[in-house]
């Protein structure tokens, strides 16, 4: 038997310095400038007169084995093996030659994977797993970003936006799809419907009833067997319950509805950091399409190209002209619904990384 010469080490994923670009790694932390030679396309600039090229593409999110396999193949072809992912799910190649960057791209566009997202454009969209991977999905995020995606493609592969639109789609309302300048997350519209037939025997009551934010999950008996039970006046729907419990099942056809939020904002450029706010909802949850979603994001995103100023983000153009115009421009109704009149609002901001009162 050969002697084993190495061992496993389990500690997380590898430093990404090994995994960047061999001109990146050289001019890390120093570059001059960087600039975009066309949408799609950046630029960078280093101090010592480097130039490395970045290639922007978007992909389809669930990628299988041999989308994976075609774009390393690309990878080296034309980038010494290296690519990345953006975190909006597009895929990157780096390369320091130019006379590279026209022929990746026409072997890309031949793949179906359009070139964009920079500067004043649609970035892909950030989505939650869906129906593919997540156990507690009520709609398939990645199917309703499919749609979006298709709808304002052209806005992709442009840069003509007064700034870069963000856009996220979350299945559940725990929404692991983050802040957005417009985000699509779902919306369950009553309380959980509780099988006491088999909860206590799938279900580890206490940790069911730890994770409910408000409190509005007791333990009960029912039919003489140990159960939980749903204070509906406390609750908010939020499902968190149905990923500790299968029993608890919240998911329905017709009352799990979708919104739109808008407004959200991760970076301190130009303004501070800001929280999505609810601008519709009760919209279908109408697969595989999602036409009433669209209808509405299509008109968000035409009133504010038509009405933002250079390098407002959305939420920002809303603050400037006030929600009344916004929900005029936009063609939504408002209603006591977008109020925020959560009880434990002011304790929740207060925990949070971008608001404090």
């Amino acid at each position: 038997m050969a002697e084993r010469t190495w061992k496993t080490i389990e500690s997380g994923p590898h430093p990404y310095m090994e995994m960047l670009h061999p001109v990146c790694i050289k001019n890390y932390g120093k570059w001059k400038y960087h600039e975009r030679p066309r949408p799609g396309v950046l630029k960078h600039v280093a101090e010592s007169g480097d130039v490395l090229y970045t290639v922007r593409a978007g992909t389809e999110r669930q990628d299988t084995v041999d989308i994976i396999r075609r774009f390393c193949d690309l990878a080296d072809k034309y980038c010494e093996g290296h690519l990345r992912w953006t975190v909006r799910n597009n895929v990157e190649f780096m390369t320091p030659d130019w006379s590279s960057v026209e022929s990746l791209i026409s072997d890309l566009e031949k793949l179906g994977h359009p070139i964009g997202g920079t500067g004043p454009s649609i970035s892909a969209v950030a989505h939650t797993q869906g129906w593919l991977h997540c156990d507690i999905p009520a709609t398939d995020a990645s199917g309703a970003a499919k749609s979006i995606m298709d709808t304002v493609y052209e806005e992709y592969v442009r840069e003509e936006m007064p700034n870069r639109v963000k856009l996220s789609t979350s299945c559940c309302e725990i929404n692991c799809g983050g802040q957005a300048d417009i985000a699509v997350v779902i919306q369950h519209t009553r309380p959980p419907r509780i099988n006491h037939d088999i909860l206590a025997n799938i279900c580890e009551m206490p940790s069911t009833v730890a994770r409910c934010p408000v409190a509005a999950i007791r333990p009960t008996t029912v039919n003489g067997k140990p159960s939980l039970m749903v204070v509906e006046e406390k609750c908010i729907y939020c499902g968190a319950c149905f990923g500790a419990c299968p029993a608890m099942e919240i998911n329905h056809p017709e009352y799990s509805k979708l919104a739109i939020w808008v407004g959200g904002k991760n970076s301190n450029a130009r303004s501070k950091p800001t929280t999505m706010k609810l601008v519709c909802h009760g919209l279908p949850n109408n697969p595989p399409r999602w036409p009433e979603v669209n209808a509405v994001m299509k008109r968000i995103l035409t009133a504010y190209k038509e009405g933002a100023r250079d390098w407002e983000r959305v939420g920002e153009w809303i603050d400037r002209i006030g929600w009344k115009r916004f929900f005029e421009l936009a063609d939504l109704d408002f209603d006591r619904f977008l109020i925020d009149n959560y009880r434990h609002a002011r304790t929740s901001f207060n925990t949070s990384a971008h608001i404090r009162f």
